[in-house]
């Protein structure tokens, strides 16, 4: 997923006191203007913010990215009808999510006269709405902004794995590279020459990544940004291609999955979906703000069709060998190899983007304690310190699609799922505006997204151990022949 948020970190010796630009905020900046309330729902004069176009194509940014790759297994642990089906259920539910989101700040924004609040701010004014919550207000957006941390930092983890496997998968089959694009029977690239392993790339890529990192302002990133989605999306467009055009016929895949599996259906869907964190600042920053529903429903229409569309065609064309990414079962020619090169400089120029928000809420709070003298330096090491940590979480889990999984049941799940209807329950708690059957919504779909967090994240766990016992025992049985 490429999502960000606005977070608040900033304050007089807190962690998470006061907002701090978002990675929104620097590659498109706030307009000037007056509040919420004052400006009736519109920016004066009428040319400041973002327009519809603009606003729609962020939202699109905001979700598609690695999860999207990874949906064809998520399709394939569910099920090729079961799969597709839940995938829509799912989407329904978390675009729900994001209007409650929505609706929540522009009554507590109101109430406030705040012209806008970030998502942590939302959860923290709504807790004051109900007296024994008042004084522990505050915790509402620690909890929040300690969430989006661990998504950013998780969605970081990820890329490191994603870059590894695929540049791996490249390096080896460098020699035997064609001009055919030809299926082979595994319907995976060949691999003819085994090199390290790859947790080997990803200490590789630790360098060049500590370096992109100590970019001192997104904008300057902002080229290479456009430059990246445009690789991904042209990249996107080829992995279509070829699976719609080498569907194997009669399909005989399994209508439903094992029932095993399907928390890590769960896990992967979520992480695909939770594009949540992008919502208030592209409505924030929107010229006609009323216009953001329609966006809204606009865009996450087209997020749905393209993650079941891809999920299902995936799972038709690379059946029971599909990997934790697609562009793990491409073939072994020159079109297909380029597509994993240009989605990986896609990757490697968003790890970036979404390192910003952590940074931003975890490194002021420190550098208030150090003196002038010793700013930069300590600014950059912090950096660096938090970078070998998300390689270090990714060395340790080298499994693609659990990794997915995982950061999806255990933060991604909160976020987008179980903190919205809570929200909602909080805002119009002392008004009289929900009505029994609301409050029953409410409280099925945080249920819905906390049974899929303990689920997802036990399932995932208990995979990523049985994989590491099974590597162990094969390193043993190598070297006993050896």
């Amino acid at each position: 997923m490429m999502a960000t948020s606005d977070v608040d970190t900033r304050g007089e010796g807190s962690l998470f006191s006061d907002p701090i630009p978002s990675e929104m905020d620097a590659l498109c900046p706030s307009p000037p203007g007056p509040t919420r309330p004052q400006r009736t729902y519109e920016r004066i004069g009428g040319r400041e913010g973002t327009s519809f176009c603009q606003t729609l194509i962020h939202l699109l940014k905001g979700n598609i990215g690695t999860g999207l790759l990874g949906l064809p297994l998520a399709v394939k642990n569910a099920g090729l009808v079961l799969g597709p089906i839940s995938l829509l259920f799912m989407g329904v539910i978390a675009v729900h999510c994001m209007r409650l989101l929505v609706k929540c700040s522009h009554h507590l924004s109101a109430k406030m006269d705040r012209p806008s609040l970030s998502y942590g701010e939302a959860m923290e004014y709504g807790m004051e709405n109900v007296s024994w919550l008042r004084r522990h207000s505050q915790w509402g957006k620690h909890i929040v902004n300690l969430f989006l941390i661990i998504t950013q930092l998780g969605f970081c983890c990820v890329y490191f794995v994603f870059l590894s496997d695929n540049i791996k998968q490249v390096v080896e089959a460098a020699n035997t590279t064609t001009f055919s694009c030809q299926m082979n029977y595994t319907n995976q690239t060949q691999l003819l020459v085994p090199s390290f392993d790859s947790r080997l790339y990803m200490l590789c890529f630790l360098p060049p990544i500590i370096l992109l990192v100590f970019t001192p302002d997104l904008r300057y990133l902002a080229p290479l940004s456009l430059v990246a989605n445009l690789m991904m999306t042209a990249s996107l467009i080829l992995i279509y291609f070829y699976s719609l055009t080498n569907i194997k016929y009669p399909i005989d895949l399994p209508k439903v999955g094992r029932a095993k599996d399907y928390p890590l259906f769960f896990g992967t869907a979520i992480f695909a979906f939770e594009g949540i964190g992008v919502v208030l600042p592209l409505e924030n920053k929107m010229q006609r703000p009323q216009r953001f529903i329609p966006v809204l429903y606009s865009g996450m229409g087209i997020v749905t069709f393209l993650y079941i569309s891809l999920g299902t065609i995936g799972y038709m064309c690379f059946g029971e060998h599909i990997g934790g990414s697609i562009t793990l079962n491409l073939p072994n020619c020159w079109t297909y190899q380029t597509v994993k090169l240009l989605y990986c400089f896609g990757i490697f120029i968003t790890f970036a983007l979404q390192f910003y928000v952590p940074a931003e809420i975890l490194i002021p709070p420190v550098m208030d304690r150090v003196s002038q003298r010793w700013k930069t330096p300590v600014n950059l090491l912090l950096r660096s310190f938090m970078v070998v940590f998300t390689c270090a979480l990714a060395v340790l889990i080298p499994e693609l699609d659990l990794v997915i999984s995982l950061v999806g049941s255990v933060s991604s799940s909160f976020l987008a799922l179980i903190f919205p209807p809570i929200l909602e329950l909080l805002t119009f708690h002392t008004e009289g505006a929900l009505s029994p059957l609301v409050t029953g919504k409410n409280v099925a779909v945080s249920l819905i997204g906390l049974v899929g967090f303990l689920a997802g994240t036990y399932i995932a766990v208990e995979q990523i151990v049985e994989r590491n016992a099974l590597k162990h025992v094969d390193a043993l049985a190598a070297f006993s022949v050896q």
